[in-house]
């Protein structure tokens, strides 16, 4: 078993199933409402997505309530996480955390984390899979990153929710292009310095 790729999909999938609860709280919140379209905001009133950098928790859903659908977001989110915790390992675990993580993204677990997670799926249907490339050069300048880059990202990923209780202004002029980048490209790094990981250990 890649023991790096099992850490990076249980992360991933904790994360996106973390997601779906806090999400779905703050629709609970807004009561039995009909959404105006299937773009939504998780928080509602007082928080105006205009006014502040992470526009208010963006979701989608397919179904006309807030209140179911945050029902379903937070009991999803629950399984995601129990599941990436004690069974993504397992044949068609990662699989199966990826169709969690497009069941959070259609109702109303938000978009990053749902994203997050169904990259963390794919990474988890390669937990059993035999590593056939050599350690060469870059492959071990990438496992030398590992565990920090995986740290560093999640690090990051809630470091934003500091950084704009302080700097609201500032992130919705100049973070707004740069983050989303930012989380994708660590996420990738942080990937495949899992993987370079796991070549090390197989070549040892």
């Amino acid at each position: 078993m890649r023991k790096a790729t099992r850490i990076i999909a249980a992360s991933l999938g904790l994360f996106a199933g973390f997601g779906g609860l806090e999400h779905g709280y703050f629709e609970i919140l807004q009561g039995n409402v009909r959404p105006e379209n299937i773009m939504i905001a998780s928080m509602g009133a007082p928080c105006v997505p205009e006014e502040i950098w992470h526009l208010c928790e963006p979701a989608m859903t397919i179904l006309p309530s807030f209140l179911i659908t945050g029902i379903i977001s937070m009991v999803l989110g629950l399984i995601t996480m129990v599941w990436s915790a004690a069974f993504v390992q397992r044949k068609h675990g990662g699989t199966i955390l990826a169709l969690l993580s497009l069941g959070l993204l259609l109702f109303g677990g938000g978009i990053f984390p749902p994203v997050i997670g169904i990259a963390g799926g794919l990474v988890g249907t390669k937990i059993n899979t035999p590593v056939k490339k050599h350690a060469g050069p870059v492959w071990k300048a990438l496992a030398a990153l590992w565990p920090w880059a995986l740290i560093l990202y999640f690090i990051f990923l809630f470091s934003q929710f500091v950084i704009g209780y302080f700097f609201n202004e500032w992130l919705m002029e100049k973070g707004a292009a740069a983050i989303p980048g930012l989380i994708l490209g660590l996420l990738v790094i942080s990937i495949l310095a899992g993987y370079g990981h796991d070549l090390q250990e197989q070549a040892q």
